[in-house]
């Protein structure tokens, strides 16, 4: 493998700031207990089908295993937000309301104790 050069460096960088958007799932244990591949899946197969340009990512445990699964979401325009609770029915509102029609769906929005 070469070593990375600055260039290299700054393209990714730069790279990684051209799609702003993206939805991650947690995925850890407890996510995962709670129904996450469940939402994994369906996140994955609806941005598919709609052809949506949103990065789909797994992330590991966010601190609150008592309202997994958690999902957060970021859209160009909007804050970065994290859902709980979330099965089926609400990421499906979720792609429509907050990906698509850029709207919160305020009723699952949960604050992490520490913003990292």
């Amino acid at each position: 493998m070469a070593k990375l050069t600055r260039q290299d460096i700054e393209k990714m960088a730069n790279d990684a700031k051209k799609n702003v958007s993206y939805v991650k799932v947690g995925m850890s244990t407890c996510g995962v207990a709670a129904g996450a591949q469940v939402v994994y899946d369906l996140f994955a197969q609806e941005i598919k089908s709609h052809n949506l340009t949103i990065d789909l990512k797994k992330t590991g445990c966010l601190g609150m295993c008592h309202c997994e699964p958690l999902v957060e979401i970021a859209v160009e325009g909007l804050p970065s937000v994290i859902y709980g609770r979330v099965n089926g029915e609400v990421a499906q509102r979720l792609l429509d309301e907050h990906i698509c029609h850029k709207r919160l769906v305020n009723d699952h929005i949960y604050e992490l104790p520490v913003r990292r």
